[in-house]
């Protein structure tokens, strides 16, 4: 705790911009690659055959699932360092916010671990893929929840282009409205299509903070209310 009391923005920042690219590393390995690679929704029976033709992999790809949601973990906590002087009260609702989808995103994982047991029985493998996909959507509206605060934060601060923390908000409506809509009319695929298309602007964020970093305030020390002020006068 006295570490992350010392922690500048400038280290949170270069701290953040290593753990995203692990982060991103990970999770197209894991959530895009592995699911794209051994899971067929609509044949049970070929997936089992993958799945028992490469259960290394597909581990890899539960344990990769496992360590990005740790990662999320993390970055919140440092996004938190980075924000708390721009607005405490919400940079707090940021963190809870994030941290309320790990327990149900991890909890899913269990599904993945159950579906290795199942592979001889492959309609009962594939319910137990089905209900850790519907446990992501349940933790997706966590992590559309977490991206408004997080948005507003990066419009207010100026260490980033206001037009970004305008797209984070979005991505948060996306995130929300495709979660509760899936569960709902999940055939409606042209209009979850939509919603994940407005997904994009989190990566938007991510990218800008990789490549660019943030500008951040000269003085070392400041209090809450000046960051504020600065985006008036700004």
């Amino acid at each position: 705790m006295n570490n992350m009391e010392k922690l500048t923005q400038q280290k949170a920042v270069t701290v953040l911009r290593v753990l995203y690219l692990i982060w991103i590393i990970f999770g197209i390995f894991s959530l895009t690659y592995i699911p794209s690679t051994l899971i067929v929704t609509s044949d049970a029976v070929t997936t089992a055959s993958n799945i028992l033709a490469n259960q290394l992999l597909f581990r890899t790809g539960i344990v990769g699932s496992l360590i990005t949601h740790i990662i999320f973990i993390f970055g919140a906590l440092f996004l938190y360092k980075l924000f708390e002087p721009v607005n405490k009260e919400q940079s707090i609702l940021m963190v809870v916010l994030a941290l309320v989808s790990v327990p149900i995103a991890m909890l899913s994982s269990l599904n993945l671990v159950a579906a290795l047991y199942l592979l001889d029985s492959p309609e009962q493998m594939m319910l137990f893929l089905n209900l850790n996909a519907q446990g992501i959507v349940i933790a997706s509206i966590f992590w559309g929840l977490w991206l408004f605060p997080l948005g507003y934060l990066i419009y207010k601060s100026g260490y980033f282009p206001k037009i970004i923390g305008l797209l984070v908000i979005v991505a948060g409506i996306g995130y929300t409205l495709d979660s509760f809509l899936k569960l709902l009319l999940p055939e409606f695929e042209v209009i979850l299509s939509v919603l994940e298309i407005m997904t994009f602007g989190e990566i938007i964020f991510i990218i800008w903070l990789l490549i660019k970093g943030a500008k951040l305030p000269e003085t070392k020390s400041f209090s809450p209310g000046a960051v504020e002020k600065q985006a008036v006068k700004g």
